[in-house]
């Protein structure tokens, strides 16, 4: 028997790429991927907003260009990745996982991820920041992002040494992310 009183556990750890993408495609999302759903959804969080479930489950059919999830795992899955984001964004540890593909992933497929995570986050961020003073720690933070959102890559343009550039960039996304946070 469950107690239907006691706290639900949230969560702190991503949903993984790959079941955030099929679920995606389960639901017919065409216009986004899981990267740039979870930097939108880093972003809104990032500039200050918060949703109940069902605003949140809206926002993203919005975002999605769906009129509603048929699934429900579809739902739930989405419920925690804003719910582990949000965890991880307010983590005194500074713990924000970006939502990639795995390391295993062609490296061109992780590039262009990186890009359209960087385009959701100022997207996002630009939608919830309203008239906010930004410090120019911030100001540069975000610059940065719109630099790292222009990046694309050709699978015959990347070498061994780009692969430690990639790490060190997602290092330093990870890094910001909850740092745009509190630069607010």
């Amino acid at each position: 028997m469950v107690d239907e009183k006691a706290p639900q556990e949230i969560p702190s750890e991503l949903p993984s790429f790959d079941l955030v993408a099929d679920l995606m495609i389960s639901e017919g999302v065409l216009t986004l991927s899981p990267a740039e759903l979870h930097g939108l959804v880093t972003g809104q969080l990032s500039a200050g907003a918060r949703f109940d479930s069902d605003t949140l489950l809206r926002v993203l059919c919005e975002l999605m260009n769906v009129t509603q999830l048929d699934q429900e795992s579809s739902k739930v899955n989405l419920i925690e990745l804003y719910q582990a984001t949000l965890y991880q964004l307010q983590d005194e540890e500074l713990s924000l996982r970006l939502l990639l593909p795995d390391d295993d992933q062609e490296m061109s497929q992780r590039v262009d991820a990186l890009s359209s995570w960087c385009s959701g986050f100022l997207a996002g961020f630009g939608m919830y920041l309203g008239d906010h003073r930004m410090s120019e720690t911030l100001k540069e933070g975000l610059q940065d992002l719109s630099e790292i959102a222009q990046v694309s890559s050709a699978p015959e343009e990347l070498s061994e040494e780009d692969e430690s550039g990639l790490l060190e960039l997602q290092e330093y996304v990870s890094d910001g992310g909850t740092l745009y946070v509190c630069g607010m």
